[in-house]
């Protein structure tokens, strides 16, 4: 049996917890805290009416409370209400928690024991917490929230909107992710943010919308750049140079450098790949295949040898970024010299 998206299961334990299916304990790990704050929020705001909610529901945080306390509050049975809830937030911060088995063993049924645990399951939890996975998983939830790759934000925008019967062109999409990265939580906030600016009757995002509401230009971001170098336009490609140089503190060279240095990687790769059709290359890049054309185009112009040089180059003008045999570390500098010398 094939396993479960996160969304999946995201929206499995919403659907359950709408139509009244609670369990004991509800174990919400990862180091995407985007879904983790989705389900307790919603346990927080929906399980229990306002009035309950005063002697039946408890919110403490890592810091404060021990494993004794948690078990503690969630052995009592509730008062005038048929459940309790108990949310533990930023459990990575209580000692001891593999202790919790204690508790595991029996959980009181009437008790929703929700624990927030925001860190990387896989490398940060430790064997006892996953461990516990097995038995949490018989008696109640164990869900897993992992940070998703860069390359999947893309497409995750377009499901959240088109959720809310929205949609957003691809170039919005990408220029989204370019500008905010992987934190699902600050991408939905901006997402909602240009909802509301959308006119009636037209519900689609293109980037002009992004542009003239957020403040992330369509025409100077790294984006941008490594398709000017990849077409060899040294007039695009000079002029965001340029831009950057003097707006450094929203264009960091490292950001910069980074960019350039995984296009120019996947230039070189597709030299090799036996399979050069659209679909295959999407899957190798981890890219939309609307964007295979562009490495296409790119590895006709830039063959082996010459994106060995700039992989080089690359990493040459990393180190003296950051100071390594190098009298001046002025970046706008540095990336127009480095510009130079890619297109020439």
């Amino acid at each position: 049996m094939a396993k479960k998206s996160t969304l999946d299961s995201f929206n499995q334990i919403i659907e359950e917890l709408k139509n009244k299916i609670f369990k004991p304990i509800y174990f919400l790990i990862g180091d995407e805290a985007y879904y983790i704050d989705k389900i307790s929020d919603f346990i927080a705001e929906n399980v229990l009416n306002e009035t309950d909610k005063a002697f039946n529901q408890t919110i403490v945080y890592g810091r404060d409370v021990s494993i004794a306390d948690i078990i503690n509050n969630s052995r009592r049975f509730p008062m005038t209400a048929n459940n309790q809830v108990v949310i533990v937030k930023e459990a990575q911060n209580v000692k001891n928690l593999s202790e919790l088995e204690i508790y595991l063993k029996a959980p009181q049924p009437t008790t929703l024991l929700v624990i927030c645990y925001k860190e990387d399951s896989g490398k940060k939890a430790g064997s006892k917490i996953t461990s516990m996975g097995s038995q949490i998983r018989q008696k109640g939830v164990y869900f897993e929230s992992k940070r998703l790759y860069d390359y999947q934000i893309p497409d995750w925008i377009v499901l959240y909107l088109s959720q809310k019967n929205i949609k957003i062109d691809v170039h919005a999409a990408t220029l989204l992710t370019e500008y905010l990265g992987n934190d699902l939580s600050k991408i939905a906030n901006e997402l909602e943010k240009l909802i509301i600016t959308l006119p009636e009757g037209n519900p689609v995002i293109t980037a002009q919308n992004v542009e003239k509401n957020i403040g992330i230009s369509k025409e100077f971001n790294r984006f941008e750049l490594t398709k000017a170098l990849g077409e060899k336009d040294s007039l695009k490609a000079f002029r965001i140079a340029d831009y950057f140089a003097h707006n450094p503190n929203s264009n960091p060279y490292v950001l910069t450098i980074s960019a350039i240095h995984q296009y120019f990687l996947k230039i070189f790769k597709f030299h090799y790949l036996r399979d050069k059709g659209k679909d295959a290359v999407a899957k190798e890049f981890r890219v939309h295949p609307f964007f295979v054309n562009e490495y296409i185009n790119a590895a006709k112009r830039y063959p082996p040898k010459k994106c060995f040089v700039i992989l080089g180059l690359l990493r040459e003008y990393d180190m003296r970024g950051k100071g390594v045999n190098n009298n001046s570390t002025d970046h706008g500098e540095l990336l127009r010299e480095l510009i130079f010398k890619i297109l020439n």
